[in-house]
């Protein structure tokens, strides 16, 4: 948009929604500062600052909330002078705000804000905003500056509220790349630990699902050591969803801690999965058997998996003998024409003698699946 275009229509629309008689004009205008603001000439940057500091005041609080997610926008296109005295200004009403809501979305502004400050004003303005957050006795600012500051403190890991622990457990995994590793293991590990034993379990979800950005870190001698033990624990949690995200983790740990290790510690459990209560975990049982085989190679499959396949397709329960058919399916690609046609091909035709019926009809799709691997041979 041109300059003159922007000058004689989209600053005075921005100007007309902002002075709205319905709240809702107002509202919209909130999002728009930031795209009027930077070629605005002086003067109107001027008013463009005073008016926004009004909306900050706003009578509805739908207003003021607005203007509280936009803030940052809008701070990151106004010049330094006047981020330190007109933005501040308005960032420190919106954090006293007497609406909890408008507090929070404050917050959000501190993330922002804190990015185009200099360290000594983060210090003056952001850090004791959030230091207040982190000891209100509600649950929803604890929560959120842990959503948007990752603050990792022993305080908020041993927090009350399941809530404020769970949005610590989704964000501290992330601080270990930036603390870097002697860090990581003096102040983070413990939080990491405590986190992962936590009782409830979306907690221990948020932890595993992060796993992957501190392996790089720690070291994968030092991962054994602390943090292994507690993944193995995890492993057969009472929640199944607790034990489908670590089953979904196990292959990328596999190919850090190496066949050997991973057989020792591991290897049992990943054919415990496959005759698991639960279908969804039978199934990434199944899926993890095959991306085991492809991080190992066949030979390594066929010393560790096939031996008890072979016992597992004999199963009394019809359900774990179909969850076997379904990963032979998933195996034969990966372990060649040969390995098929010698010991899996066997296994399914004799399948297909089985009394129950599910067995038989999956037992002719995973014939069909296998057809053209054996024509290899």
């Amino acid at each position: 948009m041109r300059e003159q275009d922007l000058v004689e229509h989209f600053i005075p629309l921005v100007k007309r929604l902002a002075s709205g008689e319905w709240f809702t004009a107002r509202v919209s205008s909130c999002g728009l500062f930031h795209i009027a603001y930077p070629s605005a000439p002086e003067a109107l940057k001027t008013e463009l600052r005073t008016i926004y500091g009004q909306l900050c005041q706003d009578d509805m609080p739908m207003v003021r909330r607005s203007a509280a997610t936009n803030l940052g926008k809008f701070a990151a296109t106004v010049e330094a002078a006047h981020l330190k005295t007109d933005i501040m200004s308005v960032f420190d009403d919106l954090t006293q705000d007497d609406q909890d809501s408008v507090r929070l979305l404050a917050v959000e502004g501190c993330a922002a804000l804190g990015k185009l400050l200099e360290p000594q004003d983060c210090v003056a303005h952001i850090l004791p905003v959030i230091v207040n957050f982190s000891q209100r006795s509600t649950v929803e600012p604890h929560a959120y500056i842990s959503f948007k500051l990752p603050v990792c403190d022993c305080e908020l890991s041993t927090d009350s509220s399941q809530h404020v622990r769970s949005a610590l457990a989704s964000v501290i995994m992330g601080m270990a790349p930036v603390l870097g590793k002697d860090a990581t293991i003096e102040q983070l590990l413990p939080i990491f630990l405590s986190l992962l034993k936590d009782e409830f379990p979306d907690v221990r979800l948020n932890i595993i699902s992060k796993l992957d950005q501190v392996n790089q870190v720690i070291g994968i001698d030092l991962l054994s050591q602390s943090l292994l033990p507690a993944i193995v624990e995890l492993a057969e949690d009472r929640h199944w969803r607790v034990r489908l995200a670590i089953i979904e983790y196990i292959p990328l740990l596999a190919s850090q801690l190496g066949v050997g290790f991973f057989d020792d510690k591991l290897g049992a459990l990943c054919m415990q999965w496959l005759k698991d209560k639960v279908y969804s975990i039978r199934d990434a049982a199944a899926n993890n058997v095959k991306r085991l085989a492809e991080e190992f190679g066949p030979e390594w499959a066929m010393q560790h998996i096939i031996p008890q396949v072979l016992d597992m397709i004999n199963d009394p329960h019809y359900l774990y003998r179909m969850t076997i058919l379904h990963a032979i399916s998933l195996l034969a690609p990966v372990l060649g024409s040969e390995i098929t046609t010698t010991n899996l091909l066997p296994l399914v035709v004799n399948a297909a003698k089985d009394r129950v019926p599910n067995i038989k009809f999956n037992v002719a799709k995973v014939l069909q699946s296998l057809i053209p691997i054996v024509e290899e041979s």
